[in-house]
């Protein structure tokens, strides 16, 4: 498995001092909370961790490389998510 990293995610993982290592564990081993499976031109996912606080990766997959792009990586705004930070709230 290859990671990609678009610009605007390594920017957003700068700003936002976001591990490269953290990014690609939420990738494997975090839980998919988001699915956009028409997004073009491959599918793309909101993954959720906890580290020291929750860490949300959104990401697309090509299958056919087996290649993970990343979008962007943010910590999801508590007034933004429910308590477990999987429901966004809708307002």
């Amino acid at each position: 498995m290859t990671f990609i990293y678009r610009e605007h995610a390594i920017q957003r993982m700068f700003e936002r001092d976001i591990l490269e290592e953290n990014v690609e564990d939420t990738v494997k081993n975090g839980e998919i909370i988001e699915e956009y499976l028409d997004d073009i031109p491959y599918p793309s996912f909101l993954a959720l961790k906890f580290y020291d606080k929750p860490l949300h990766v959104v990401f697309a997959k090509n299958q056919e490389k087996d290649e993970i792009i990343v979008i962007t990586a943010y910590y999801p705004d508590k007034e933004k998510w429910s308590d477990d930070y999987k429901i966004r709230i809708k307002k």
